[in-house]
């Protein structure tokens, strides 16, 4: 039977490459056409992709995280009968193989092929020709962005700068923050919280002598999740222009910070469904999980939490990233004076800052829902154990 190419397919205009996420099927499965078979990123969501074909996986050629070009081989199947390979757009072309005996023209014109438009993009944006470019080695069947780092790398000499190839999860990040950019309308508002209730719990946790402590900002992601039960638009994302799609629980989205400025979204599934028990402990599993560099972040996840707690920020305006609704940002406790007390008086405040997509909900809807989280925060032992 005939071995044939699965290749990332082309899913929106302009879109040049995307992030392999997960297989969801192992070499030797056989596999029916339009079956999920694995799970790939964009720059607006994380979607599963379905098999052109039906036959059996022979092997993956790539591994999770790899970054592709639209059109680049995936996966090898074996198929029955005569299966044409579907063609995509921007397929990779193979090189002429060193030595070859082709007409010098039709080895330029194939060279020009293989460079793909990123890649011209990108030397461009360096300052170099197309035929610069096409004089270029690569290092793989296409040229690519490191490969003209590779060349500039031999030519710029003591300049007094140092230029390296963006990080795969930030430049993965950076097409995401600028998608949103084109498609969020943001509106931004802060609450001030009393954070002593929240303080106080933590203390009795601490002194507990319980082995599992989890911490204030695991307390106030409950208090969000929680809150969001009445809250359904901020469960919702919208589909295209005119489609709202609301889900029946939240996949709460918190945002973890990683060594050399690397950010992952760990992600707690069905947040508002979990005791708080449930909730401490899974929340912790996922933080961890996303420590590792597993970046969790999916279409359902429809709000994420940012702390800046322990870099002592009191305010700032966290950025919505599509299909999220909304991103809150929980600032650091500082003493100020109670808002309503007669008599002055100290209190422990914390910021609580929400930037939310104004296609999607309105800022009064948004107000009630900040200051439902303010409530549940400031009454935090009514709905913890500790």
């Amino acid at each position: 039977m005939p071995v044939i190419s699965v290749r990332i397919p082309q899913i929106g205009e302009g879109l040049q490459e995307a992030r392999l996420v997960a297989v969801l099927k192992q070499a030797g499965d056989t596999i029916k056409r339009d079956e999920p078979i694995y799970q790939m990123e964009t720059d607006k969501a994380v979607m599963d992709v379905e098999s052109p074909y039906d036959g059996v996986l022979i092997a993956w050629l790539a591994k999770p995280d790899d970054i592709l070009a639209i059109g680049a081989e995936v996966a090898h199947m074996e198929v029955q009968g005569d299966v044409q390979e579907m063609v995509v757009h921007g397929a990779p072309t193979q090189i002429e193989p060193a030595g070859s005996q082709a007409d010098p023209a039709a080895a330029a014109g194939l060279r020009g092929a293989n460079i793909p438009p990123r890649t011209r993009a990108y030397a461009k944006g360096k300052g170099l020709s197309d035929e610069q470019v096409a004089k270029l080695a690569a290092s793989s069947p296409k040229l690519m962005p490191s490969d003209i780092d590779l060349f500039l790398a031999g030519n710029l000499g003591n300049q007094g700068f140092v230029e390296a190839p963006l990080p795969p999860k930030q430049r993965l990040l950076a097409s995401r923050l600028v998608r949103g950019n084109q498609l969020v309308v943001p509106g931004t508002m802060t609450v001030a919280a009393n954070w002593n209730a929240v303080d106080h719990c933590r203390t009795r946790v601490k002194h507990s002598g319980d082995p599992f402590q989890p911490s204030a900002f695991t307390m106030f992601a409950y208090a969000v999740a929680q809150t969001l039960k009445d809250f359904p638009i901020f469960r919702s994302t919208l589909i295209g222009d005119d489609l709202l799609r609301t889900y029946d629980h939240v996949q709460l989205g918190i945002a973890v910070s990683l060594p050399d400025d690397e950010l992952v979204i760990a992600v707690v599934p069905d947040a508002d469904s979990l005791t708080w028990l449930e909730f401490a402990h899974k929340a912790r599993e996922q933080i961890t999980l996303a420590r590792t560099g597993k970046d969790q972040a999916n279409e359902a996840v429809t709000i994420s939490l940012t702390n800046m707690q322990s870099y002592h920020l009191l305010n700032a305006i966290p950025v919505v990233v599509p299909p999220a609704v909304a991103t809150l940002f929980l600032g650091a406790p500082h003493n100020s004076l109670a808002p309503s007390a007669l008599d002055l008086k100290l209190q422990l405040t914390v910021n609580l800052t929400l930037t939310f997509d104004h296609r999607i909900c309105n800022g009064a809807r948004a107000a009630d829902f900040l200051n439902a989280v303010k409530d549940k925060v400031e009454s935090i032992s009514s709905l913890i154990e500790v």
